[in-house]
Parts: structure tokens; C-alpha cells; sequence
């Protein structure tokens, strides 16, 4: 079977680093489906303005995936970075096939004249650039499974960080439309779980933004700001 992309995500998630790890962990960046040539057509959408969520299947783009070397375990960073679990009892990236899948919300369908039909979507924990191969409407009354167990997910404890800032005008250097989804994603901490190093500074790239900052006691100080493109 040969599949290739029928669209590509849009968004300021510049780098892999405070991507959310899983999707709806941020709840106002919003992510432009760019669809190519020929499923860029209404016809293909029609009726989709009805449906609430959709599911998106999307690449891991990033990875080197070596079909000679399969891992059957990994270890997946919220558990430490130590545990290792079998790949698909995973949603670890490095799969047999870098294949991921998203529920996303539906915001609006946009028919531009540059690009045809364009989705907007929230929720989605996808890089910038993300190839996408299908999508799908997101059914509540069989998708959704209350009842669900979550294996050894369960056990992961989720917390927030407490986001500070070093001084006022570091703050005021990012519009604060941005700064609110900058501190969303700061936020839900996105070190990798063994990381507890209070002096290291982190460097997250977000928008036309370098974020650095540090983390002590469950407070994150943003330290210092640079534009990417200055």
C-alpha cells in the first residue's frame, strides 16, 4: 500500500520540544490544516461543518525510522525514561510505521482563494509542517469510551507548573495573545519527566519566540526572550 500526504499542519509548534504529548492539553493555539491538490476541493468537505471533532491521521515526520532495526519496547519519557513497555502498549513515536492519531475540534472550514479549502482545528498536538493522510469524522456515540482503562498511563501523575516571569519586561516583549499560549504550554511542563535540574536552563522555541527558562520547587521562571528572526 502506497499512501502520501493529503495535507499539511500549520502552526507556531516550531519545534518538537513543548509540543503537548498528548492532544486538547492546550486549549487556545489553533492549527490551519493546509490541504493539497486535489482533495483541496468543497466537494471533498461537504457535510463536514456538522461534525464537532475529527480524527486526524498524521507522520512522525522527524524520525529515522530503520525497518532492519526494529525496538520491540521503549521507554517512554513520563515514566522516567527507565521503564521500558512494548511499542505498541505505547504511543511512543518510534513505531514500525511513524504513523500517530489525533482527535482534534473542528472550528471552522475556510475556503480560501490561494489554497481551496482549509480546515482550523484545535487540540492538535501536531509539529508545524506534520504530514497529514486521512481524516475522519470523530463519532461521540462510538468513539468515546468512558468506561476505558489506561494501563500504566493511569499511574502517570499530571500536574501544572506555576509560570513566572523574571521581570515585567521580558514579558511585555511578546503580544499577549501569544504570551497566553506560551505560558499554557510552559505550563504543562515540557521537560522530560527525570529531568530535575534546577540551574539548567531550558530553551523553547514557540511563534518568533526563544523561551528561557528554569524550573525549581514547581515554578517555572521564564528568564530571557529572543526573536527568532531578529
Amino acid at each position: 500500500m502506497d499512501i502520501h500526504p493529503i495535507a499539511y499542519a500549520k502552526n507556531d509548534f516550531v519545534d518538537k520540544f513543548g509540543i503537548p504529548r498528548q492532544s486538547f492539553q492546550t486549549s487556545t493555539i489553533e492549527t490551519r490544516i493546509v490541504f493539497q491538490p486535489p482533495y483541496n476541493t468543497p466537494d471533498a468537505f461537504r457535510e463536514i461543518q456538522h461534525f464537532s471533532h475529527l480524527w486526524i491521521i498524521w507522520g512522525f515526520s522527524c524520525n529515522q525510522i530503520d525497518h532492519q532495526k526494529f525496538s520491540p519496547t521503549v521507554r517512554p519519557p513520563r515514566l522516567g525514561g527507565n521503564k521500558r513497555v512494548g511499542v505498541f502498549a505505547s504511543r511512543s513515536p518510534f513505531r514500525p510505521n511513524a504513523l500517530g492519531l489525533t482527535s482534534v475540534r473542528l472550528l471552522r472550514v475556510e475556503n480560501t482563494p490561494r489554497n481551496g479549502v482549509e480546515l482550523v482545528v484545535l487540540g492538535a498536538d501536531l509539529l508545524d509542517n506534520t504530514p497529514i493522510y486521512d481524516i475522519k469524522p470523530y463519532l461521540s456515540f462510538t468513539d468515546a469510551h468512558p468506561q476505558a482503562t489506561n494501563g500504566f498511563a493511569q499511574e502517570v501523575i499530571e500536574y501544572q507548573l506555576l509560570v513566572q516571569w523574571a521581570d515585567d519586561e521580558l514579558r511585555d516583549r511578546i503580544p499577549e495573545n501569544v504570551r497566553l499560549q506560551i505560558e499554557e504550554i510552559l505550563s504543562q511542563d515540557p521537560r522530560p519527566a527525570y529531568h530535575d535540574e534546577p540551574e539548567r536552563v531550558y530553551k523553547l522555541d514557540f511563534a518568533n519566540y526563544k523561551i528561557h527558562f528554569q524550573v525549581q520547587n514547581q515554578i517555572l521562571m521564564v528568564v530571557n526572550v529572543q526573536e527568532l528572526n531578529s
